[in-house]
């Protein structure tokens, strides 16, 4: 099958671009294949070159944070059966935000986490992935009173999923604005987050928090709103919530989904409609397809490019004023870090190199 758009481009592809001025309860949820991860331009970047497979080479790394939670997946060691079927499951570190950070790192670039997990094993297991990774850790904050989130993953034959979530709360529900790292992200060059930290206090107004400082030191906002229903108290809410942030972003990553969601069943294919969610002030809407690619639209272009074909495993973790020909060439490598990432279980542990991507890209852009 074909693969989604992730946003693995971070370091790569996305270096292309210039910007002038970027309980646990018992809940399950359907997740797209479009899930986690967007693909961003980078800012005040030099270009060494732009080599012939459509990735540039860079002289420096942008910083990008990444806000939000870090979790611990269960995936079941066969597909296609449900969760009470499952024989076993494999551990694995996700959680989308996470997803980006790491994503970036493998790919060569710089960026940091901030979030909070529980102090226990599976907190601290999660930071030693993060160290392990190179992802800068000093804005992750650990909880006595509250276990790390977990979530057990379903997967079809397919290697789409469902899942199931316990929170009640967990760790990264309760982190403070007191806790922030201020200084970390006003270092950035783009502040990347999602909606699941915008659900419940005290973590709201830290997401909220954290957003102005970046916006107040120039930084890019990059929003994934990673839909996930069930979490919210309903959908009306979850679409409040989703919105309330939404025309303070900068670039947009969004599923086909996540579009019918948000205009309440209008057609995401139609392009009237994904107009309707581009505001003044954004600079980049992309839209997942799963296994077609991804259609881009800014104020002056859009287009779409098409995906890869692989067999796809699981899809957890594929997903996160510019020239076109860039802008396409960035996304079909971001295509190519999907196509690799839904070959294995997991999201953090699929997450593949830039050499691996390199050679994976055979054919020119579509």
């Amino acid at each position: 099958m074909a693969l989604p758009l992730t946003s693995f481009c971070f370091t790569a592809g996305v270096s292309c671009y210039s910007h002038n001025s970027v309980k646990f309860t018992h809940s399950t949820v359907k997740a797209s294949s479009s899930s986690s991860l967007i693909s961003l331009p980078r800012l005040n970047v030099r270009i060494k070159a732009f080599s012939g497979d459509g990735v540039p080479e860079t002289k420096e790394s942008p910083l990008v944070v990444c806000f939000g939670e870090m979790l611990i997946d269960f995936v079941p060691t066969i597909s296609g059966l449900s969760l009470a079927e499952s024989p076993a499951f494999k551990k694995a570190p996700g959680g989308a935000p996470a997803n980006v950070a790491v994503g970036i790192a493998r790919l060569g670039g710089s960026s940091a986490f901030i979030g909070k997990v529980g102090e226990d094993e599976f907190g601290y297991m999660l930071a030693d992935i993060l160290k392990e990774n190179n992802v800068n850790s000093d804005g992750m904050r650990f909880d006595p009173g509250a276990r790390t989130a977990l979530a057990f993953v379903t997967l079809r034959s397919d290697g789409e999923r469902e899942f199931m979530f316990y929170r009640n709360p967990s760790a990264d529900m309760l982190l403070q604005e007191a806790e922030l790292d201020l200084d970390l992200i006003r270092k950035a060059k783009i502040f990347h987050y999602g909606s699941i930290s915008l659900i419940t206090e005290p973590c709201k107004s830290a997401h909220i928090a954290a957003a102005k400082a970046a916006k107040d030191a120039g930084v890019v906002l990059s929003y994934d709103p990673n839909l996930r229903l069930p979490l919210w108290a309903s959908a009306d809410k979850a679409r409040e919530g989703i919105l309330s942030i939404w025309e303070t972003a900068d670039i947009i990553k969004i599923s086909e989904e996540e579009i019918a969601f948000l205009t309440q069943g209008e057609d995401p294919y139609d392009d009237a409609v994904v107009h309707k969610l581009f505001h003044q002030n954004l600079k980049l809407l992309l839209v997942t397809e799963g296994p077609g690619g991804c259609r881009y639209y800014t104020k002056d272009f859009s287009g779409r490019v098409k995906g890869l074909k692989v067999d796809a495993v699981d899809t957890t973790g594929a997903g996160d004023a510019f020239k076109e020909d860039q802008l396409r060439s960035a996304l079909r490598f971001a295509n190519a870090c999907g196509a690799l990432t839904v070959m294995e279980r997991g999201a953090i542990p699929a997450l593949p190199t830039r050499e691996a991507v390199l050679s994976t890209i055979q054919t020119p852009a579509s």
